[in-house]
């Protein structure tokens, strides 16, 4: 028996890149472009602030209907354009053990009405070739003007009369199963759950993540429940902004939306989460990662009708928010560290938060932590010159303009100024407000809002490679571990493997398939393994074994051999469907070479591999002796040993990614079922590989069938 990734992942990199699926496209460091500068000292000659265009964005007339319906008309009548947004403002839900299920309730919302099945829906909106969308605080939509009324029939019954229906349900949550399933391996996904744990805790909605567990209790009781206690007409706002009159945009909104009920709704208030009084180191283990995710985050008290808000994004930007900001220009243009460092500090009613945020190779872990903290105490130390305050201030007169050219950003920016009571002229003074900073302003923001010493400084990588290097710049010399959803990882035990070594945990492994005399009786191996494409169809991998010395792999769709590798005796050769054949060298003939042992394991030691015992560590709740498995030209991997059963549950190694970058691949072994006296794994699961996980159920294991020498030769 041996483990079958490679074949696996060699012929599903083939298949994915030869099939038009952008769904499975490897997603790709964003390498950011080279960027034509003018010539000489540009910070020396920035250009000369003018007077700050007057924003022209549009009279908002509000009117609140009976049932306390909040609506407010913007007329545009520069496109024969309509867009609705109603937005219902309460408190934000704190779902405890079903996380999750108030986004499911806004997603289920136009899945279906009591009138309308969701095919219905679809049609009739397709028809008249508007959009339609529901979130967990409303619905939207747009259309041109000469189809307001059907587009308003539509929104009304979608928001009035949702169904819900449990078969849309499943299919939602099927779909976040898929997403989970792929956010578990994804480092920026993991750091972006356990920053929402560090800064807000898991008893403030902020702090919540949906989960496995949290999922499968999502249930139609509690979304028809939210729904029903939630959405109600005198907390609500209507936004019509585009070609339509006033009056009619009244009459319209008293029209289809004046028969919802009103009532009242409950209040919720939450403690205030506070930034650490001491800066905290927090790493989260990704065993084989190559590159580290750092996020050096707090909570930040900064409301959005806060005088602070517009200084705030003035100094922010310089610090991270453009790709000419100081970190960027430290951290990847200076140091070479990343293809991209940045900040953020966010607003909030609730709460807000700030982060400094890259992607780094692991041995600059330590340094690009240490130069993000350089610019944090620059901006708070040094004043900021005039020169690069008026680009930034250009910067961002250019992205406000440029915003207004969407219909949905006056939309927007009407809701905010009724939801936050801010100035009826915010927005048309926005860029006169901006151009009033100074730079004595944007210093006081950076010593009141930056604070390096008292964050949350969060690395999601390879424990072994990065993290005793980060003890520094905890203030406590101390390193707190997390698991993906930010769940305190308590240390295993290590007693267990105090008189183990690698050699023996590979012994107690081929003894747990059945004994090396079961081994050496095998003679040939043929397994057919299944992936399911998530709706998109079915590869089948059939993987033929002799000898030790003989291998062929050929993955397959609905019948037709897209790809096929084999390997005899010290040749090997690849043929595809789409590019021919191509005859197989170096480090591609040395991983055929490995995987056509019937067990390649038990032949480590005749194949010069070098064993190490790492320790114990858990994987998915089961301790497993992990051990590091090198190859004569240096390749390692990782690979985990139940500790109760002996059996392999899982593999750890770096590959080349589909996009030429180092990719760390992931692949889980489980359902062993005994074959002719030999344990196989029935089921492997492939991460990291791809954007989601892939499943293959093994359908068939044929040992000692007598399989021809034929089927390896090299033609």
């Amino acid at each position: 028996m041996r483990n079958r990734a490679f074949p696996i992942l060699a012929t599903l990199f083939y298949a994915l890149t030869v099939l038009p699926w952008s769904a499975f496209a490897q997603i790709t460091p964003s390498g950011a472009p080279v960027i034509p500068l003018p010539s000489g000292d540009v910070r020396k000659k920035a250009p000369q602030p003018g007077t700050p265009p007057k924003i022209q964005i549009g009279k908002a007339a509000t009117k609140k209907l009976k049932n306390g319906l909040t609506v407010i008309v913007v007329e545009n009548h520069k496109l024969p354009q309509v867009s609705f947004r109603v937005f219902v403002d309460f408190d934000p839900v704190l779902e405890k053990d079903a996380a999750g299920y108030a986004d499911m309730a806004g997603e289920l919302l136009s899945k279906g009405t009591t009138k309308r099945t969701k095919v219905q829906l679809d049609e009739e909106v397709d028809f008249i070739g508007a959009s339609l969308s529901s979130d967990a605080n409303g619905v939207s939509g747009a259309c041109l003007s000469k189809h307001t009324d059907k587009l308003l029939e539509l929104l009304s019954d979608v928001l009035l009369n949702p169904s819900f229906p449990a078969e849309e349900l499943e299919k939602a949550k099927r779909r976040a199963e898929s997403g989970l399933a792929a956010a578990k391996n994804d480092p920026n996904a993991i750091a972006s759950n356990v920053a929402n744990v560090l800064r807000y805790g898991k008893d403030h909605p902020y702090g919540e993540n949906m989960t496995e567990e949290t999922l499968a209790k999502i249930n139609l009781d509690q979304i028809r429940t939210y729904y029903q206690t939630y959405f109600k007409p005198n907390i609500a706002y209507l936004v019509i902004v585009g070609d339509i009159k006033q009056a009619d945009a009244f009459a319209k909104a008293e029209k289809y939306f004046g028969k919802w009920a009103k009532g009242d709704v409950p209040k919720h208030t939450y403690p205030t989460p506070k930034a650490p009084e001491k800066a905290q180191v927090a790493f989260v283990d990704k065993t084989g990662a190559v590159q580290s995710v750092i996020n050096i985050t707090y909570p930040v008290e900064l409301p959005p009708n806060h005088p602070d808000v517009i200084p705030v994004r003035l100094m922010n930007t310089i610090l991270g928010g453009y790709f000419n900001s100081r970190v960027n220009a430290n951290l990847r243009e200076k140091h070479g560290y990343t293809y991209g460092a940045r900040t953020s500090l966010q607003s909030d009613r609730l709460v807000g938060s700030f982060s400094a945020t890259a992607s780094v190779r692991n041995e600059v872990t330590d340094s690009a932590i240490a130069q993000f903290i350089v610019e944090l105490e620059r901006m708070r130390n040094e004043p900021i010159p005039d020169e690069e305050l008026q680009l930034v201030k250009n910067v961002l007169t250019g992205q406000f303009a440029q915003s207004l050219e969407e219909p949905g950003t006056v939309a927007q920016f009407t809701l905010n100024v009724a939801r936050y009571k801010l100035p009826a002229d915010y927005y048309e003074n926005y860029l006169t407000n901006l151009q009033k900073v100074t730079p004595a302003e944007v210093q006081a923001m950076a010593r009141k809002y930056v604070r390096p010493d008292r964050a949350y400084i969060l690395v999601v990588g390879s424990k072994d490679e990065v993290s005793d290097r980060l003890k520094r710049f905890s203030t406590d010399g101390k390193i707190n571990f997390f698991d993906p959803y930010g769940n305190p990882v308590r240390q295993v035990d290590q007693s267990a493997a105090a008189n183990m070594t690698a050699e023996k945990v590979i012994e107690r492994y081929i003894q747990a398939l059945g004994g090396e005399r079961a081994i050496a009786a095998l003679r040939d191996v043929e397994t057919t393994v299944e992936f399911d494409l998530s709706g998109m169809g079915k590869l089948e991998m059939t993987i033929l074994q002799k000898d030790n010395n003989k291998l062929a792999v050929h993955m397959s769709m609905q019948g037709q051999v897209m790809n096929s590798r084999i390997y005899n005796d010290g040749k090997g050769k690849e043929e595809s469907m789409m590019g021919g054949s191509q005859e197989l060298q170096g480090d591609d003939l040395a991983d055929l070479k490995e995987q056509a042992y019937l067990c390649k394991e038990a032949a480590y030691v005749t194949m010069g591999y070098r064993l190490l015992l790492k320790g114990i560590e858990s994987v998915n709740g089961k301790n497993a002796y992990a051990i590091v498995v090198e190859r004569p030209n240096g390749k390692k991997n990782t690979e985990f040993y139940d500790i109760e059963t002996g059996l392999k549950i899982r593999e750890v190694r770096t590959e080349e990614g589909m996009d030429g970058s180092p990719t760390t691949i992931t692949t889980d072994f489980g359902e062993y079922k005994p074959v002719q006296g030999v344990q196989f794994p029935h089921s492997m699961t492939l991460s990291g590989a791809f954007p989601i996980p892939m499943k293959g159920i093994v359908k068939a294991v044929k040992v000692n069938a007598g399989i021809p020498d034929s089927a390896f030769e090299l033609k």
